[in-house]
Formats: structure tokens, sequence, C-alpha cells
């Protein structure tokens, strides 16, 4: 084999476990032929080769979903391309539920399965028992039988990609090790190894357990850090057979998989052990960690409640090999913010087997065509923060994020660990008042408020939750009287310059050559049309624009506004989040309750809607920006971080006898459903466009200025998108959406709801979900037919509405 290195290359990939290896493979896929992989040791040595192996296919998210849907049909071929066996076995799964909430869990997967046409079946104990007989059955619910996930060789599938990828024409290099990585202005450069030098365009950082030291050497923040992760591997039990499919325990954290006529059964355990906290050496090459049985003892315990057979068999071999975790258990993938041509896909939470085929697929397309192909939002590596990349703070999170893969997924769920980290002015304020906090971009958000010595904790349940009533206040008073919202964790930019007009305009689809003091709604879209972010943007002088988005999207946000500055133009972006806090106070008393505490005229013809003013509010200087997310009269106030407190309390004392209220991000998003109000993430992501998303009065297509993704909607048929976003009313009062449900029309699934929540104001559930359009459809056809939603097993009646479900204006609440 020859290991000489060449001096320039298009693509270098640092790492050689399956992930490195797939994208090798898929660049060459591409037509990507000068692409050079360096692995420090061997092929798959680090984390890859002690892998369990398991592949299943659900995600919580369609496209994720897809791409591990296309790592089974990739595994399935790669033996007749190759020539080389990766031990890939279709033998489905069988995921089982000992408790009732479990089960309800277990009926949305099949669910959200059949939504993403994934074949699932609901099981009961007795055929759950049949495919599974070395189990105790005798405590179960039921279950859901998957019968297209598998299992795979981790060692043979990345010997497999390998070879792939030198028949596809890149270099396979073992024994180098990358010691910095070059860069210039911004730009990737190339690496420098052990070996020598290597000019390239492109570096992808796919060093597994050391890609967080590998971001480091050119400042790219990879948030991951390394737990201990377990499991035995039986001789051989008695009924075990080579077709007994993979099974997941849950309730008991653990799971199974059939080997060489024995078991392997590994877990989760609520607690894991971080590991490598004084660096991990990097000749840990092929090797394991202590046995460490105190640890495993939960696992153990459970897992022999669950199959007796293992209080007797002789376990062969106890496997404790470090493996990855991120912040949020889903794995990092793409272009680095701030450093172009540095891509990473590293962080696979354990998952790496079953995600690395449509991961190397999504990452080399990504590489090649300049931008994603999916909405892989989920696992894009701007939703992180550098303190997501602390070290401290890293270590705690993940020894709870690794428990929290077999974990009750509820709705709402917040991690724990590593909070509170982020504040506004008015959190401590709010917490003497009931606030119950949940967190966005580390950022400590009131979601409800208690009262009456109710505790301010998160009860969770798949039905009302035991904020239901509290919500529904807070919703009335927007709705009848003023609540104030802190939104202080609005990501909020300013771009400013000579040519910051010329620059929006190229980014937004609407046209924001407006007057200073005016407000637009917008979108930022990519190439294809899609909606890489919806903002407002306030003009607030000739020269200045402010910039506010959503709370998770601050760094993808300004990767995409700072990548699209032209170089040479008098433009600069700042990120002032920090800078500014901000009060929503919304409601018809709204105007009232601001007229109390400043000089300034709030009527409609002083103050229009969608116009920014300066004002005082108790002394301070605020920007009061007529604007609603709740489908009322309201404003949002921006004032420096210093006299935020002194604005709530003035307006604290003011709204009294209005009727004013706290209110939390619960009730905002039952609000803007109600209303119809899209969010990014949900409703818009990459592969929505404006007219698909019933936007398309946020659009200027004939503006001077041509922005970006203008040609990709010229050339499609505005009145014919191929879907349509439709909101959704539940005709029965009872049950709650969450998100995620299937959506059925006459029958037959047609997707899934992006958003739920219970709309208080109608008095039942609200969704909102997209709708397949035929050619030449008419509105009322498109609306035509019998919807459900199937919500836990159980099919419920619902109407569709292209317009917004609750209408202030109409005589009638839609329903």
């Amino acid at each position: 084999m020859n290991n000489t290195l060449p001096s320039h290359a298009q693509v270098v990939i640092i790492g050689g476990g399956i992930v490195g290896c797939s994208v090798a493979y898929h660049l060459t896929k591409l037509g990507w032929k000068d692409v050079v992989l360096l692995e420090q040791g061997r092929l798959s040595g680090g984390t890859t080769w002690h892998a369990a192996g398991l592949v299943g296919q659900l995600r919580v998210n369609e496209d994720l979903t897809r791409l591990i849907q296309y790592s089974t049909q990739l595994y399935e071929s790669l033996e007749e391309e190759t020539g080389l066996g990766t031990g890939w076995k279709r033998c489905g799964s069988l995921a089982i539920a000992r408790t009732a909430d479990r089960m309800m869990a277990l009926r949305r997967t099949a669910a959200m399965a059949a939504a993403y046409n994934v074949d699932a079946e609901l099981v009961g104990p007795q055929e759950a028992a049949r495919r599974w007989p070395v189990m105790r059955s005798d405590d179960l619910q039921g279950g859901v039988w998957i019968p297209g996930d598998g299992k795979a060789n981790p060692t043979d599938l990345t010997q497999a990609l390998a070879k792939g990828a030198r028949q596809g024409g890149a270099k396979i290099v073992e024994g180098v090790r990358v010691t910095d990585i070059k860069t210039r202005d911004g730009v990737v450069q190339g690496v420098a190894t052990d070996g020598g030098d290597i000019q390239a365009d492109v570096v992808v950082n796919c060093g597994g357990q050391w890609a967080r030291k590998v971001g480091a050497m050119c400042g790219v923040d990879v948030p991951l850090y390394s737990c201990e992760h377990m499991y035995i591997v039986t001789r051989q039990i008695e009924g075990v057979t080579p077709d007994l499919p993979v099974m997941r325990d849950y309730d008991g954290m653990i799971y199974f998989k059939e080997e060489v006529g024995g078991l392997v059964m590994g877990g989760f355990e609520p607690s894991a052990k971080p590991w490598g906290m004084d660096g991990i050496p990097d000749d840990f090459e092929f090797s394991l960690l202590p046995d460490d049985w105190d640890q495993f003892e939960i696992l153990m315990k459970n897992a022999m409640h669950r199959v007796p057979a293992l209080e007797t068999v002789e376990v062969r071999q106890f496997i404790n090999g470090p493996e990855s975790f991120t912040p949020d258990a889903n794995y990092i993938l793409g272009e680095a913010p701030g450093l172009s041509g540095f891509f990473v896909g590293a962080g696979f939470n354990s998952m790496g087997i079953a995600s690395a085929g449509g991961a190397g697929k999504a990452l080399a397309e990504w590489i090649v065509n300049g931008s994603p192909t999916l909405d892989l939002w989920p696992v894009d590596i701007r939703r992180f923060a550098p303190f997501h990349n602390d070290e401290t703070w890293l270590r705690s999170r993940v020894s709870e994020v690794v428990g929290m893969h077999y974990a009750m997924p509820w709705p709402n769920r917040e991690l724990e660990s590593g909070r509170p980290l982020r504040t506004s002015p008015f959190h401590d304020r709010l917490k003497e008042k009931g606030a119950c906090f949940g967190s966005r971009m580390g950022w400590e958000r009131p979601v409800w408020f208690a009262e009456g010595g109710t505790p301010p904790i998160l009860d969770y349940s798949y039905d009302r939750q035991n904020w239901f009533p509290n919500v529904a206040a807070e919703c009335k008073a927007v709705r009848e009287a003023v609540g104030v919202f802190d939104q202080t964790s609005f990501s909020k930019f300013l771009m400013q310059g000579r040519d910051a007009e010329t620059v929006m305009q190229t980014l937004c689809a609407n046209d924001v050559g407006v007057v200073p003091g005016r407000t637009v709604y917008t979108g930022m879209l990519n190439p294809s049309g899609g909606y890489e972010s919806d903002i407002t943007v306030t003009r607030l002088a000739e020269e200045q624009y402010l910039v506010v988005s959503g709370s998770a999207q601050a760094i993808r946000d300004f990767d995409w506004m700072s990548r699209h500055i032209p170089p040479g133009a008098d433009a600069k972006l700042t990120d002032v989040t920090d800078d500014y806090a901000v009060l929503g106070v919304m409601g018809p008393k709204s105007r009232d309750l601001l007229s109390r505490v400043c000089e300034a005229d709030f009527s409609s013809d002083a103050f229009p809607f969608a116009t920014m003013q300066e004002v005082f509010i108790a002394d301070a200087p605020i920007r009061a920006v007529r604007i609603t997310y709740v489908g009322e009269l309201g404003w949002e106030l921006y004032m420096p971080a210093g006299v935020a407190a002194c604005v709530y309390a003035a307006l604290e004392t003011a709204g009294t006898d209005l009727g004013l209220r706290d209110a939390g991000y619960y009730a905002m998003e039952s609000l803007r459903l109600e209303k119809g109000y899209r969010s990014w993430s949900h409703e818009l992501s990459p592969d929505v466009t404006p007219f698909e998303a019933g936007l398309a009065f946020a659009l200027r297509l004939e503006k001077e200025v041509a922005f970006i993704g203008r040609d990709a909607l010229r050339a499609l048929d505005a009145g014919e998108p191929a879907r349509r976003l439709v909101m959704f009313t539940v005709d029965d009062p009872g049950p709650v959406l969450w998100g995620g449900e299937m959506i059925l029309r006459d029958g037959e699934p047609i997707g899934d709801v992006r958003s739920g929540a219970y709309g208080h104001t109608l008095g039942r559930s609200v969704g909102s979900g997209f709708v397949k359009r035929e050619p030449g459809q008419s509105d009322s056809d498109l609306l035509a037919g019998h919807f459900q939603i199937e919500i836990a097993g159980e099919r419920y009646d619902a109407m569709a509405h292209l317009r917004a479900p609750y209408d202030p204006t109409s005589a009638r609440v839609r329903r």
C-alpha cells in the first residue's frame, strides 16, 4: 500500500472510522476523486470497532429517518459492490413497554413510522413474546415491531466503505496524525501532519472522540465528550437463534442482539461516567477501558429481570469502550461557522453505525453542492454556541444525555444539567413570581407561571400536564386584557454601514429598503428558495438595521448573514443579543398599559403596526416595536439590559388593575398556533418555500436588488405549490397535540403535525402540517376530505384551515 502523502488534495478527511470512510465513499460517488483520508492509527480503531452495530430507522425528524433508511439500503448492497462482507442482517427490531406511559410513547412511535412510510406494527404481549421467546413477558403492555431494522458488523462495514472509496479514486493513508489545521482569512488551507503538509480546498473533521481536539486546532467548537459505554457478550443461550430481532427494553434502559448463539446486552444508565478528562491519548487504538460492574449493575439487574437465562449463562466478554456524546444527543454535521471549507461529521452518541451511511452521504452532498440537500437543522453544527464547548459544562451535560437515550420521550422534556447558564435581567423577579423555566440556547426562559403555592415544576404527561390551567389563564389574559412576556432570548443583530441596505436586500426576500422606523417581516432564503430563517428587520437609521430571529438560531443566522457580506462591502454585522433585554407587552389593553408609563402616543394613527419608535419608560431609553406573535395588539420593548429591571417594575405597578399577567412560552406557542403564525424549524425549514408555507405576501420578487432564492422562486408556479401548509383543529376538545402526530386524509397517512398545542381560546387542540396539492387543485378541493389526527393510538376527526383558526375580527372563531 502506498502511504506517500500528496502535497495537495481537493478534500482531506481526518479520521478513518465508519463516518470518515462513508464521507470518502460518497464524495467519490459524486465525482470527486481527489480525496485523501488520513487515519492516525488503523481504520475503525477508535470507537467504531467496539460499537454494538444496531441499526434502527426511526428518528424524530423525517429527513433524519430517511438518512437511516438510506443506510440500510447501502449496507445491504455494499457486499455485492465491494466483495467484502458487512455483517448486515435485516433481522427487525422489537421495542417493548412495561408501563402504560411507555406504551403510549410506542403508539406515538408507530404513528410516526406510518407518517414517514416506515413499516411498523403495534403488538401485544403475546406477539412480542413470540417474536422474542427468551424474554419474560408477563409484565409487558405491548411493543412495536419494525421489520426493516437490523444489525451489522461495524469493522466490516468500515472496510467495505473504505474499499468502495478506493475504487472510486480516494486515497486512504493509515498511521498519519494531523497536528494542525492551516487557515487564512477565515478559509481553510489544508492540514499539517507528522508526515508532511497537505494543501486542501476542503478539510473534513471526522475525528470521532478526537474531533473536539481537531476542531480546537483551528478555533472551531465541536462540543462532544466521551463517556464509558458498556455491554456484555454471553455464551450460547437456548432459544437464541440467528434470526432473533434486536430488542430494546426502554423501561429497563437496555438493548439486546444475537451474537453467535448468545446475546449482546448493553444499555444507557441514568448517570453515565465521563472519560478522558485529562485528554484522550492519541494511541488509544483498538483499546478498551477496565470492566466496571458497579456502574453496569443497574443494567445487569434489569436485563436479568427481562431475560432470566442471564442469571446462569457465562459472560464471555465485558466491553467497556468510550463513545462521544453531544449536549443534545444528536450528532454534529456541517460546515463550521466562521471557517469556510472546514466541515465536521462527529459526535454520534452511540448511533454511528445506524447513521453513518446517510450522514456520510448528506455531508458529501453538502460539500459538493455548497449547501445541505435536506433539512439537517437537528444535527447542524450551527445549533451550538461557544459555551456548549466549555469542558466543565459539557462533562456535566453529557452525563445526563447518555441516560436520555432510553428515558421517556415526554413532550417538552427539559434537560437539567448545566443550568442556569444564561439569564435575563428579569429572571430573579420572575422566579419570585412562580416562573417555571425551560432552556433554549442556554437561556432560562419562563414557560409557565405557578400560583397559589403550586410548585413551578414540570410534571410530564402525554395528556394535560400540571401547568395546563395556568397556561389557559395566561392565554385568557393576553386575549382579553394584557400579558407580558420575557423575550430577551431572541437573537439580535445589528447590520451597519453604507452598504447595509444592499446587503440586507440581498439577504431578505421582502423589501427592507424602507424608511427608518419601519419593521418588516421577511424570510432569508437559500438558492433553492427554502427558508434559512425567518426574521423581523427594523431600520433604525439610513445605515443601520436591527435584525431579530429565534433564540436557537443565533449562530446559524449570524453565520449565514456574515457569509453573504461581499468582500469589500461597507457592512458590519454584530451580535447584540446579550446587550438588550426584551419584553413583549401583548393584549387589547397593552396600549392602555404603555400609555400609563410612557408619554408617547400609542394610538394607531400615531403608532401604526410594523413601526418602531424610541420612547422612555421609567427614564430608560426603549425601542418600542409594534408587532405581535400572538395575534393581539402589542409591542416588543427593546431596552439596554442595565435598565430592564426598572422598566419591568414600572409595568408591573401600572398594570395591576388592567389584569396584567406574566405569560410564558407555552402560552405563546398556543396563541401563535391559533393565529396560524409560522415558526422556523417547525413550519419553516430549508426545504420549505414561501409558496408552500402560505407566506407569498412577504415576498417582493420584483424589487430592484435580487435576493438569494429569487430565481428559484420565479421558476416555480406560485399558484400551485406541490404541497401547502395547513392548520388543523381537532374536533374533540379533550386530547392534546404536541407535534409529531400522524395526519390522515380519508384514512391514509399524509404526514405529521409540525407544531401542536392546545388552543385555549378555541377550546381544542390546534396544529400545523403539510398537505400534498395536486396540479390545478383549488383551495376548497385541497381542504376537502376526511382529515384525522392520530393521538397516542386513537384517531380524532380534524378540520383543515388555510386561514387562521382564530380570527378576532371575524364574527365567529373557526373551529
